[in-house]
């Protein structure tokens, strides 16, 4: 008996270790400032959507948060740093859907997004469009397919550089309409916008937010927007699939992560601050104002938005014709 009952002390006291240590771990957490890596320069949507959610999150952790802007390679560098570093969740990534789209794109990778880093929530969408000059011929999205169908070979789409979101959205497009279109990728919106109020492409394939501006002024007209549901901004633009091309689905989304390694109970922490932001009324504001759709969710629901991207890119890429950099 006497065996028994110190073997039953010390199984209490492992568990009150156990349980202990957890609750410091969740209570310690975060004692030192956080760095969220951005795969992008400074200034764009991606880039504002992290300080935009890093301010509030900072405030609410009782840290401040820094951003360290990191791009090449299509968010290779930035994502390699980040699933190097150490997994005790002080570093954090900003992913895109250049995490998703890197997998097919590139032929080695010096990580495996999927294995490397846990997602930890998905921040927000914002909407793409397929846009004309004012002046364009096309008045709807089904006037430029029926032109597309019978003048095969004659179209030309623009879109930034190859194995961006923006390409791969027009390639998507190009596949789901059933059209013979040609797209031509540019090194920039501006590139683009130049070419197509110039005439030298019929359409373009862009990031809503960067050409918005023109849109409301008159400058581009806007047939559809890629996406699930209309866009906010433009609430009179129909969607694809409203528009004719029924299985098109393309949105640009941004996330965070951390090293796959990191405690459960530092990422469980994570993810219920994250939708606590998300969820508050300012930063939704601040989101909508930049057309980002706020999307707060779980941890499986991040997880299972970068396997399934990372398969439909990759499908995307493979159909195209996309040689492997």
């Amino acid at each position: 008996m006497g065996h028994k009952s110190l073997w039953r002390k010390l199984a209490w006291v492992i568990l009150l270790l156990v349980f202990s240590s957890n609750a410091f771990s969740q209570s310690a957490y975060p004692n030192k400032p956080i760095k969220i890596v951005v795969p992008f320069g400074a200034g764009g949507v991606a880039d504002l959507t992290a300080r935009t959610v890093a301010q509030k999150l900072g405030e609410n952790l009782g840290q401040s948060i820094v951003i360290e802007n990191k791009p090449g390679a299509g968010g290779v560098v930035a994502t390699d740093a980040v699933a190097k570093s150490a997994p005790d969740g002080y570093t954090l990534l900003l992913m895109s859907n250049a995490t998703a789209v890197s997998a097919g794109l590139f032929k080695t990778l010096p990580y495996d997004a999927e294995k490397d880093l846990t997602p930890l929530s998905v921040l927000g969408t914002f909407d793409i469009a397929i846009v004309v000059p004012q002046e364009s011929k096309f008045a709807s999205l089904q006037d430029l397919l029926n032109f597309a169908k019978a003048n095969p070979g004659k179209l030309n789409i623009g879109s930034i550089n190859v194995g961006s979101t923006q390409h791969l959205a027009a390639e998507l497009f190009k596949a789901t309409a059933g059209i013979d279109v040609q797209v031509v990728p540019f090194n920039g919106t501006p590139a683009v916008l130049t070419a197509l109020r110039g005439g030298q492409i019929d359409l373009a394939v862009e990031i809503l937010a960067p050409v918005l501006p023109q849109i409301k002024g008159q400058a581009l007209r806007a047939l559809a927007v890629t996406g699930d549901k209309r866009s906010a901004a433009l609430p009179q633009v129909p969607t694809a699939k409203e528009a004719g091309v029924k299985n098109l689905y393309a949105a640009s989304w941004n996330a965070l992560a951390v090293p796959s390694k990191t405690p459960r109970d530092i990422v469980q922490k994570l993810n219920q601050e994250i939708q606590s932001v998300l969820n508050s009324a300012d930063v939704r504001k601040k989101l909508l104002d930049m057309n980002v759709d706020p999307q707060p969710g779980s941890l499986q629901q991040a997880a299972d938005l970068l396997n399934s991207e990372t398969k439909r890119w990759g499908e995307v890429i493979q159909r195209a014709g996309i040689p492997k950099q």
